[in-house]
């Protein structure tokens, strides 16, 4: 019911707005349409996307398959509005997720209902270079996660960002940027959110999660924002590099992959620990060529979750590092070939899990760069201690 009254005011507010509207629609992928006020007060652009994907996997031994599986889902479906309100440097964006994967995870820490928010952010460029954020959103933590979905080399992101993201929270963050010389320039990052991830309603358990991130791009900045979107579609004249490094706390962390996961759960209520997390990524563009390394390491006080008397509840701290490199070729303006190594090692003393390797070739076709692209890749995973597995994934994305 609550999706069809969301639905239908959309809709309303398009055709609404739409009526309104004197001007030309954009250019395909620059969003539905703009609107701006007569007295130049606001802005307001609507866009939407779509993913739609299919996957065929099978497990494997030295004998060869078996166990074939097969699913096809809509994989995202979005729509997005942002824009400027009262002055150019008050910008927001909120992004809502329609498809199941999108709006999954409710809790009674979310009442129960789908988490149909994604982005719901203020950003007010109140000094200089100073820009501070209110609102849900990612935070600043891995490259790969912080790129956009609908901007990725591949059909979706990595085993490592799956494993150890910190992805959005409820907070706020303050943003600023300087230059060392005429092109170096350096980036820093810090927030403080509530430490258990989106659409959280009910308060807060534990404590904070405070992230710090700093990055160098030693080049200068890279061609439209191509330091977070994957392949180098822009085919970057001169060499561009970006570095970026993180560290993230989660002070009395509730849950076991710092503020994603499953909570911790105890007989007074919630197992608490400290939970660190650092990443270190970096991304490099020239003439058609991009390579992306990520390294990620989490740490907690005490992984083993307990109750009041010492025992423990069988709840633990994902505790361990992953790694994964990334590269890409465009052997054409509109077809690349990808390659990607990722490596996850889990503390197996701790958590019982072996290592995890993942092989994955990708080739992608941009009809319209990332805005309408197909893309297809073929992934191998070698886990120690269970079987293998064998993926073949076909995906449609479309952004308007």
């Amino acid at each position: 019911m609550k999706l069809k009254l969301i639905l239908t005011s959309v809709s309303m507010f398009l055709v609404l707005s739409l009526h309104a509207q004197e001007t030309n629609a954009p250019k395909f992928g620059k969003g539905l349409f703009n609107l701006v006020g007569k007295d130049s007060t606001f802005s307001m652009k609507i866009g939407a996307r779509m993913q739609f994907l299919t996957i065929s996997q099978w497990n494997s031994n030295k004998d060869g398959l078996y166990n074939p599986e097969a699913s096809s889902l809509v994989r995202r479906a979005r729509l997005k509005f942002d824009g400027f309100a009262y002055t150019p440097k008050l910008k927001y964006k909120l992004e809502l997720g329609l498809s199941n994967r999108d709006i999954s995870g409710a809790s009674e820490f979310t009442h129960n209902s789908p988490r149909y928010i994604l982005d719901a952010v203020l950003k007010w460029n109140f000094h200089g270079n100073f820009v501070l954020w209110l609102g849900q959103t990612k935070l600043p933590g891995n490259r790969e996660r912080v790129i956009s979905s609908g901007n990725l080399q591949q059909v979706d992101r990595s085993l490592v960002n799956s494993r150890f993201n910190i992805d959005r929270d409820m907070g706020v963050q303050l943003r600023h940027h300087f230059k060392l010389s005429d092109k170096f320039i350096v980036k820093e990052m810090f927030a403080i959110s509530q430490g258990e991830g989106r659409n959280v309603t009910t308060g807060n358990l534990g404590g904070h999660q405070y992230t710090s991130r700093i990055e160098f791009l030693p080049f200068g900045n890279f061609a439209s924002k191509g330091d977070y979107s994957g392949s180098d579609l822009k085919f970057e004249e001169d060499a561009k590099l970006a570095i970026g490094i993180t560290y993230d706390l989660n002070n009395n962390a509730v849950k076991n992959r710092s503020n994603q996961g499953s909570y911790m759960r105890n007989d007074v209520g919630f197992y608490e620990t400290n939970i660190s997390t650092w990443f270190i990524d970096a991304m490099y563009k020239h003439k058609g060529f991009s390579l992306m390394a990520e390294y990620a390491s989490r740490d907690a006080k005490d992984p083993f979750a307990k109750n009041s008397d010492g025992s423990l509840t069988g709840d633990i701290v994902q505790v361990g590092n992953g790694l994964n490199l990334q590269t890409g070729y465009l052997v054409s303006k509109t077809v690349e070939l990808s390659g990607r190594y990722t490596s996850i090692q889990l503390d197996e003393n701790i958590t019982g899990k072996g290592s995890e390797k993942q092989y994955t070739l990708g080739l992608s076709k941009y009809i319209l760069g990332h805005k309408l692209k197909i893309q297809s890749d073929v992934s191998y995973l070698d886990v120690v201690g269970k079987a293998n597995n064998l993926m073949v994934r076909f995906q449609v994305d479309i952004h308007f």
